[in-house]
């Protein structure tokens, strides 16, 4: 397949809920970093807020659509923006998500994880029990959590793209191996 589009600054932080993902990119944005904001929290708020359907508990696919809208503009916004853009999840990560709950991956959301490209080093964040906590938007258990990491490792990894797996150590530490894993990328 051709790609309709294609980013090596584009950077996905991946992973299960509850594995300090939102933190780390909040410590880049801080830093001055572009960043692109979650789907899925945001659409579970607007969701529950309007007593809209598209939410996991109540349509898994149609909440998948809604994400994958969401991340296609995230994408599309980001591609003016002339250096790294890190991305809290990434179109790949629907996919990932209709897999875990168990609903077969339309074929319109395979061909966009296919044309719209990012970095092939990927961020993931294992699950972390010692920082994990389950709150308004995040109802899974830890062991769910473990479920979705594997879920979206597996998709990454069916996606040609390259998991680069974060120590679970703190925010600093992590952005250092963020960083190095970037330049060494960068360098090959």
């Amino acid at each position: 397949m051709t790609y309709l589009a294609s980013s090596r600054n584009f950077f996905i932080v991946s992973g299960g809920p509850g594995s300090g993902k939102t933190t780390l990119l909040s410590h880049l944005q801080s830093a001055g970093a572009a960043t692109a904001p979650e789907a899925g929290r945001a659409i579970i708020r607007a969701q529950t807020a309007i007593g809209g359907p598209a939410r996991p508990d109540h349509d898994p696919a149609l909440y998948a659509e809604l994400m994958l809208s969401w991340d296609l503009r995230s994408y599309e916004e980001a591609s003016s923006h002339p250096g790294n853009v890190f991305f809290d999840r990434g179109v790949p990560d629907t996919l990932g998500y209709l897999r875990l709950v168990g609903q077969a991956i339309p074929s319109h959301m395979w061909r966009a994880a296919e044309a719209f490209r990012y970095n092939e080093a990927v961020f993931m964040l294992p699950p972390w029990p010692e920082i994990y906590a389950p709150d308004t938007e995040r109802k899974q258990t830890l062991d769910d959590a473990e479920r979705t990491f594997e879920a979206l490792r597996q998709i990454y990894l069916e996606l040609d793209y390259r998991p680069v797996l974060l120590p679970r150590s703190s925010v600093e530490e992590r952005v250092k191996s963020m960083l190095a894993a970037i330049d060494d990328h960068m360098n090959e």
